[in-house]
């Protein structure tokens, strides 16, 4: 299984859903994708969740769905359109693999502990697995589920960060700190791990580590908003910008060679 090459028809499906909708969040988008794809392709087990909290990301979590299968990818087409299943946030009772609606900045990490409390209640060994963004960490009701989840050992738990250290207005730093967010999360109670967000191995062996640990995880996953487009990356006007045509055209040109170039190294 070659996850770049599933990672680069996950991106040429996000632009393609953006570009055709004339709507949609690009750069972040892109830059979790590979988190979605090492989770949906490598580390999810039968029974395992998944809560985008970033749902404005759906673009993202839409793509791997239909690459996994679990609806036809001609209903990409349809994203934010009137009627569609594939609003710009994820629906629970409209789209098949949702797990949680999304989009709601702050809540995902709480429904996470919820639904690992229950399996722990009924004696199950899933894990949840939460994706939030860096900017959402400004957010105070993560501060509250991350107590919530050190309180009741919630080592069923798995949270990424993706950590592209940009959100809509500008840098992170500049609207409001989260950093050092590792010594925060660790003060919390959690088990932290600092990665490279792009690569496979070590978000796969990061979530191995995590789930022998008797607390809570946090994966802090350093991204580049708008991974795998040149012209995107870390760039925070990248946040919620469609691309017109020249700009989708330069966009698929990249992937093409970033795929050209992953074919001739071989498999992930």
């Amino acid at each position: 299984m070659n996850l770049n090459n599933i990672a680069t028809e996950v991106r040429k499906n996000i632009l393609y859903q953006i570009y055709n909708a004339k709507s949609g969040h690009p750069g972040g988008a892109l830059s979790c994708t590979d988190i979605l794809v090492s989770i949906y392709f490598k580390l999810i087990n039968e029974g395992d969740k998944v809560i985008l909290s970033k749902g404005h990301a759906s673009a993202a979590l839409y793509a791997v769905l239909a690459e996994k299968g679990f609806f036809d990818k001609e209903e990409l087409g349809t994203f934010r359109k009137m009627n569609s299943k594939l609003q710009g946030h994820p629906s629970l009772h409209k789209v098949a693999g949702v797990d949680a609606p999304s989009g709601s900045l702050g809540q995902g990490l709480s429904i996470a502990n919820g639904i690992a409390l229950s399996f722990k209640m009924d004696k199950k060994e899933n894990h949840v697995y939460c994706i939030i963004g860096d900017g959402e960490a400004q957010e105070g009701q993560i501060w509250e589920a991350a107590m919530t989840a050190s309180h009741y050992k919630l080592n069923n738990v798995i949270t990424f960060l993706d950590h592209n250290k940009l959100q809509i207005d500008g840098k992170n730093d500049d609207v409001m700190a989260i950093n050092p967010v590792k010594e925060k999360f660790e003060s919390f109670g959690w088990f932290v791990q600092e990665i490279d967000g792009h690569s496979f191995d070590e978000i796969i062996m990061a979530v191995e580590k995590a789930k022998k640990q008797d607390k809570p995880a946090m994966i802090i996953a350093n991204t580049k908003k708008g991974c795998g487009v040149p012209f995107m990356e870390d760039k925070a006007e990248w946040h919620g910008k469609a691309l017109n045509e020249e700009e989708y055209k330069l966009a698929l040109e990249a992937l093409e060679a970033l795929e050209a170039d992953e074919n001739e190294g071989g498999e992930n």
